[in-house]
């Protein structure tokens, strides 16, 4: 499939994006964690979040859906059953490496599979550290890859100080953990995103964070509890950048999750001069959510250092769009993490971007953009089947001087299929 975008004068308009991807995968998986009826309003229905409700399925777990509202009823951890055939991934991560941190514990055999974009992804962080607690992992290219097959032991908690911050590790490791027979203690170098311990805290579970340092004591039952998924600041960002670098543009985007582990994107562009509001904050389930005011602005470069990624991961490629219309040099740095994405999105970002006139130096960790102001040039673009570089190149297409053409458009499924919808009402 391929999409044609044109240039526009003006991005006018009062939205809501996609469902919050990274709560919705965790809602799910939680949910079949406690016996009882757990009740989930607003799930993502894309194909990641999706492939994470065929998983639990396949355990025991009864899902009745109501459009995008769910009722989960668990038997609980204890009642989970082994799966008939493989689980299915798709080509969801976090789908793969949170299933693993539960399946590691439970008392049966189970094999999580995926597309041929999954198959090629890295797991030895997390196959590494759940052996080390006593699970029986198995995978392609010495245990590094998938498929994965694992056999379900007695674990024990234990010490991790990570290297690297990953919420998809960290969350995994939790979920072992509440099955080990004793204490985990996860130490991060950086905050990553924290919904995990959010929604086991607010489940019940003996979950402490100091600092950077979470521990988790095994053995309180966790209770079942109904969910409110906010907008995802994952998807905004794109309507961030775009309502920025297109003149003459407003968009208010409601009802946005703006947990402070989730937020870099926008301090990142403030800093850099964007004209973003915050109004009608307030609490819904556990999270932070609030409404976004954006008008354009004119940009100006930044340096994004390590310490910056983990609170803005998935917004890198996008940020980058920004970064090619800001006045001055910008610099990623630190983000070693997009090199084993859906597709190596510095490689990706950095290539196509290229095409559209943007001198831009590809980096190790990172890249190098010297920005024009003065706007881009139009192209065909390839996606390489990543959403995330499929939605930041159709914002680049906005400030293009001509149309631009968009290859392999349809991966915008994986985390918001109502993307191109959204983009077609607010161009005014």
């Amino acid at each position: 499939m391929q999409e044609k975008i044109n240039p526009v004068k003006a991005l006018r308009g009062d939205i809501e994006v996609s469902a919050d991807k990274s709560i919705s995968h965790r809602s799910a998986i939680f949910a079949a964690l406690a016996q009882g009826e757990s009740r989930i309003k607003n799930y993502l229905l894309a194909e990641d979040t999706l492939s994470t409700c065929h998983c639990i399925e396949q355990l025991g777990v009864k899902i009745v859906q109501d459009k995008n509202n769910f009722i989960i009823n668990s038997p609980g951890i204890e009642g989970l059953i082994e799966p008939a055939a493989v689980l299915d991934c798709g080509n969801s991560g976090t789908t793969m490496r949170l299933m693993s941190g539960l399946l590691a514990g439970r008392p049966f055999y189970s094999v999580l599979s995926g597309d041929e974009s999954l198959s090629n992804r890295p797991m030895r962080r997390i196959v590494e550290p759940l052996s080390s607690m006593g699970a029986h992992i198995w995978g392609r290219e010495n245990n590094s890859k998938p498929p994965l097959a694992i056999q379900g032991s007695k674990l024990q908690g234990g010490m991790f100080n990570m290297s690297v911050a990953s919420a998809q590790v960290k969350s995994a490791l939790l979920l072992a953990g509440l099955q080990a027979d004793n204490s985990t203690v996860i130490i991060e170098p950086h905050r990553s995103r924290d919904h995990s311990e959010r929604m086991l805290q607010a489940m019940g579970a003996d979950l402490s964070i100091e600092d950077n340092k979470i521990t988790l004591s095994p053995g309180k039952p966790l209770s079942v509890c109904d969910w409110t998924i906010p907008g995802d600041i994952s998807s905004a960002a794109f309507f961030l950048v775009a309502a920025t670098i297109v003149p003459n543009s407003e968009l208010r985007i409601r009802q946005v999750g703006i947990n402070p582990t989730r937020t870099g994107i926008i301090q990142v562009l403030m800093k850099m001069g964007a004209n973003i509001k915050i109004e009608n904050s307030t609490i819904i389930a556990g999270e932070p959510v609030a409404d976004l005011i954006i008008k354009s602005a004119p940009l100006k470069a930044i340096t994004v250092n390590k310490e910056m990624i983990p609170e803005m991961i998935d917004e890198i490629p996008v940020l980058a769009v920004a970064m090619a219309v800001a006045k001055g040099e910008s610099i990623v740095q630190g983000a070693n993490e997009l090199r084993v994405k859906e597709t190596d999105r510095i490689k990706a970002i950095s290539t196509e971007l290229r095409k559209m006139g943007v001198d831009i130096t590809e980096l190790e960790d990172g890249f190098v953009v010297k920005g024009n102001p003065e706007g881009l040039k139009s192209a065909q673009v390839f996606s390489y089947g990543d959403h995330r570089i499929a939605m930041s190149l159709a914002i680049a297409a906005l400030v293009a001087d001509k149309t631009t053409e968009i290859l392999s458009s349809e991966a915008v499924n994986i985390s918001f299929p109502e993307f191109w919808c959204i983009m077609e009402r607010i161009i005014a």
